[in-house]
């Protein structure tokens, strides 16, 4: 313990490179930069909360004295007069300037900066840094490296001044984070009026995130009390407007120049501030130059062929929204007069038309962005007047081009786009009756309510739906939208009344909406959309009208029975489009079923699908079981329909449907789980997609059905029906199939399978505890592993092709797994520990006691898992693992003592020991040997005060190797 530990000493040690020649000069700094970026980088070979004590202990003994080192450096440079033309000596400011930004882009928290917002970051800096901060030479200095520096080194300095811009501001108290700002806004304007270098693509986009991070970081309040602020923000102002000009330089930084505008506009409600913050001037002239560029951009892309601007608008067209608001009366005239003039060339030109069409795509996203960036706080009927306005001109036009049949795509996307936006803010439950929107449409177009503006949104969805199904963007876009309107409350009621409605409820096929067709479209998933929404206007008023529901389903009972007379065929003439008919139609009934919400819903689509259509079920599984595409969508179709969703699936007492449902999900299982099974294992790229999706989703459909409460399972083996046996045997079979690496490194499979076996440890562990030796061993090696999921990481998970998820979700998936574990682990120990108790009693259980100790190596290295993750780290579900703890502990006791006088033997002192020792006294004070209730509530209790006074202890003295 009181040996020095080696490699610490970085500073002293890599001085003594500064003290040589040059070349190790940059040799030493190097070192430090590679350092400190490989410390702030975690690794695939520990878990995460290793890497963060590692990059702690770090951060607290050796960066703050690493980047005061660099600091230095840095200043000595700037006071000497650097020979470019040095090789050497250009490397070594290179150098300096990459560690000094690796410095301040330190993860200092542990929270994984790099993966949250650019534009929302907060540097959080210690407070033992304050002084480098409180000193503005830190600041001057990085300013003046950027005007002596060549313009390919400057990039360097304004990256680490977006990160200086970006300290907390708790770092100051008010008066000097004022000072501070001061020296940063002098910075800025001293380069906005000598902008030569900004030339420079790499400067130009530093210095934008420079400005966004002015605002990100400080209020509005705050900068407009800076010294010299009108001529600052004037600056900017013609600094922005000179940029959005310049579409084609740099369009990947025009995002933060418009999120700078933005945060100050969406501020002004909530300033206090007297002086004038000067946004009303100059945020017209920001929005009249990103409309008009735009709209200069269309002939440019047209005649050059270029990459068009306004397919990565989304994001700036919601900014553009929020600038728009302020002097919201200029905006919308503006809009107004180039809409109508581009409207008047566009009817009487024939030789512009395209260039007119894609400036009139830009005007209607961009009306649609304004409406859709109005504020609930900061509402007048003025603006809603001039919304009016412009919606009046849009649906006019949208009208004219239907008659001519000349839309494009993208202008037909942005008419979307405008319902979209306009649905948002005029429709629904949160909408005045009284908004003067409807007043204006009322006066123009004849639309006197929302019932009547909603037929009009209808009838250009059937439009689309009719004469797109070449193209899928269109359909699903449309699909979204018509989704979207299907969810509201009131509006969902009025739509049903519309005749345009009742239309596609009636003639929901492929003869209508050449979509529905077996070639139409390459993926098939938008019609689930298309017939959820269909599902729920059915379900408005539906109640018990079977004749009704009937009438609805006939089209698809049509194409059920021409599939099914095919397939129990001897010969399928057209195998390919069989499939692709039979994927379509289980993506459909997905679709009906998710909206069945209601019991006499459910029980209707119950009563036409089984028994007549569940023989395709399983016919379609026995003859193309190794087509991923189809098993996939009947799949997901089974475990929609088996989902007990809103206890819909609620039979009456004389019913069998549910042991008759759950048979037939049985059925479902076993055929596909026997057939893949004599697949073997595809290659390492198709796993996924070839077997482990088919499995997770039959994982899925069995937790459902085990856990709907619409089976007694005791019925199946009282009447010797093996239905529940064969899925369950069949369970572990696909089980086995699958490596543990495999299990782990698939998100989705691991949720599927650890909530599977959470509902059969709650439901069946006498099932769980009959396995094999060695499946148990599996499974309790699976639980092992699933327990540590919060603080491992998986290099697998980086990399695997089938699945893209962000490492926040990774986050949320791996605690929903390692909570999952901790309940079906409790369920296993608590099952196992009340055998062992009654055969104390007399109860014969030895099966039990050899099991309790064929594996009790696995048990005790669960409990001093779950001990060391409860006592040591980071745990972020404290309550779920405490809940296992006791049964292993009663399980083990033996094992427990020895742990606990381990950890007590490596304390460095007498008093250190003797604290750990009442902290382990008091954890079982009051305990007894069971697992009622009542019990584990008091050693949960018990545990969190342990916690607390072992990592006391730990900060005084941290003991090496834990457990």
């Amino acid at each position: 313990m009181g040996t020095e530990v080696p490699f610490r000493n970085i500073v002293q040690d890599v001085t003594r490179f500064l003290q040589g020649s040059p070349e190790q000069n940059v040799i030493g700094v190097q070192i430090m930069s590679e350092l400190t970026a490989e410390m702030n980088q975690s690794d695939n070979f520990k878990s995460l909360t290793k890497h963060r004590k590692v990059a702690a202990s770090f951060r607290d003994g050796q960066l703050f004295e690493i980047f005061q080192l660099c600091r230095n450096l840095l200043k000595q440079l700037e006071s000497a007069n650097i020979d470019f033309n040095n090789p050497l000596q250009q490397a070594l400011v290179v150098q300096l300037l990459q560690l000094a930004n690796n410095c301040l882009t330190f993860d200092f928290l542990g929270t994984s900066v790099e993966d949250a917002s650019d534009d929302l970051c907060t540097v959080q800096i210690p407070t033992n840094w304050r002084s480098l901060f409180m000193d503005m030479s830190t600041v001057q200095l990085f300013f003046n490296l950027y005007r002596s520096l060549p313009v390919s080194l400057a990039p360097a300095c304004l990256s680490c001044l977006v990160q200086i811009a970006s300290v907390r501001r708790s770092l100051f108290n008010n008066q000097e984070r004022m000072k501070f700002l001061n020296e940063l806004v002098q910075g800025v304007r001293q380069i906005l009026e000598s902008p030569q270098s900004l030339e420079e693509v790499n400067n130009f986009h530093e210095f934008c995130r420079l400005l966004a991070r002015l605002k990100s970081n400080y209020q509005l309040g705050e900068l407009v009390k800076v010294e010299g602020y009108p001529r600052f923000i004037e600056l900017i102002a013609k600094f922005t407007v000179t940029s959005l000009q310049m579409w084609q330089f740099s369009p990947n930084s025009v995002h933060y120049l418009l999120s700078l505008w933005q945060r100050m506009v969406a501020s002004v409600p909530y300033m206090k501030a007297s002086e004038p913050h000067l946004l009303d001037t100059f945020c017209p002239e920001i929005t009249k130059s990103y409309i008009t560029s735009r709209l200069e951009s269309v002939p440019v892309v047209l005649r050059d062929g270029l990459d068009d601007p306004l397919d990565d608008a989304g994001q700036q067209l919601e900014q553009v929204a929020t600038i728009g608001r302020c002097q919201y009366e200029k905006t919308c005239q503006l809009l107004i007069q180039l809409f109508d003039d581009c409207v008047q060339r566009f009817s009487n030109s024939a030789t512009e038309r395209a260039v007119l069409e894609g400036q009139l795509t830009w005007l209607v996203y961009l009306i649609g962005a304004v409406i859709g960036g109005r504020a609930s706080f900061a509402n007048t009927d003025e603006h809603d007047l001039l919304d009016g306005d412009m919606i009046c001109r849009v649906v006019q036009f949208m009208h004219f081009m239907e008659d001519k049949r000349a839309s494009s795509e993208k202008l037909d996307l942005a008419f979307l786009n405008f319902f979209e936006q306009f649905r948002k803010i005029y429709v629904g439950e949160q909408v005045h009756k009284t908004s003067k929107v409807y007043r204006k449409l009322s006066e123009v177009l004849g639309l006197t309510d929302e019932a009547m503006v909603l037929e009009i949104i209808i009838r250009k969805i059937i439009t689309n739906l009719k004469f797109w199904a070449s193209s899928e963007t269109i359909i699903t876009k449309t699909l979204n939208l018509f989704n979207d309107l299907s969810v509201g409350y009131s509006s969902v009621r009025k739509m049903i009344k519309l005749d345009a409605v009742q239309f596609l409820l009636g003639n929901h096929t492929a003869e209508h909406f050449p979509f529905l067709g077996v070639n139409a479209l390459q993926d098939l998933r938008c019609r689930t959309t298309f017939y959820t929404a269909l599902g729920r206007l059915l379900m408005v008023d539906l109640g018990e009208d079977e004749e009704r529901f009937e009438r609805f389903i006939t089209p698809i009972s049509a194409q059920f029975d021409l599939i099914g007379n095919l397939i129990f065929s001897d010969s399928i003439q057209n195998v390919e489009e069989t499939k692709r008919a039979l994927i379509g139609l289980f993506r459909d009934l997905r679709g009906l079923a998710f909206a069945c919400n209601s019991k006499s819903s459910y029980q209707m689509f119950f009563d036409w699908f089984y028994p007549s259509y569940t023989p395709i079920l399983v016919r379609a599984l026995q003859l193309w079981f190794d087509d991923p595409a189809l098993t996939t969508a009947l799949l997901k179709f089974m475990a929609e329909f088996v989902q007990n969703r809103t206890q819909r699936l609620q039979f009456d007492v004389s019913s069998p449907n549910g042991i008759l449902l759950f048979r037939e999900t049985s059925k479902v299982i076993c055929t596909y789980g026997e057939r893949l099974l004599q697949l073997g294992n595809p290659p390492k790229e198709q796993l996924y997609s070839r077997k482990l999706k088919g499995i997770s989703i039959c994982f899925s459909i069995l937790r459902s059905a085990l856990s709907g409460n619409y089976v007694n399972f005791g019925v199946f083996r009282l009447y010797g029906d093996n239905a529940l046996d064969n899925v369950l045997n069949m369970f572990v079979k696909l089980l086995l199939s699958i490596p543990l690496q495999d299990l782990m490194d698939y998100p989705k499979l691991s949720l599927s399978y650890f909530g599977l076996l959470e509902c059969l440890s709650q439901d069946h562990v006498e099932f769980v505890a009959s396995l094999e030796p060695q499946v148990f061993l599996f499974v309790l090696s699976s639980i092992s592993q699933g327990l540590t999921a919060l603080g491992e990481t998986s290099t697998c998970r980086d990399r695997s092709p089938a699945i893209e998820l962000s490492k926040p979700l990774f986050a949320y998936l791996d605690t929903m797994v390692s909570t999952g574990c901790c309940a079906t682990l409790d369920n296993i120990v608590t099952y196992l520990f009340r055998k062992l108790t009654k055969r104390k009693s007399g109860e014969n259980n030895e099966r039990i006691v050899q099991l309790v100790e064929s594996h009790a190596p696995v048990f005790q290295q669960m409990l001093s898992t779950v001990f060391n993750i409860i006592t040591f780290e980071e745990c972020r579900n404290q309550w779920s693992m405490s809940r296992p703890l006791l049964g292993l502990i009663l399980l083990n006791e033996q094992f427990f003592s020895q742990l606990r006088q381990q950890l007590i033997n490596a304390q460095p002192n007498e008093k250190q020991r003797e604290l750990i020792t009442i902290s382990f006294r008091n954890l079982m004070d009051g305990i007894e040997p069971n697992l009622l209730t009542k019990n584990r509530d008091r050693f949960t209790q018990n545990l969190s005060v342990f916690r607390r006074e072992i990592n006391d202890s730990m900060k005084t003295n941290v003991v090496n190797g834990g457990l």
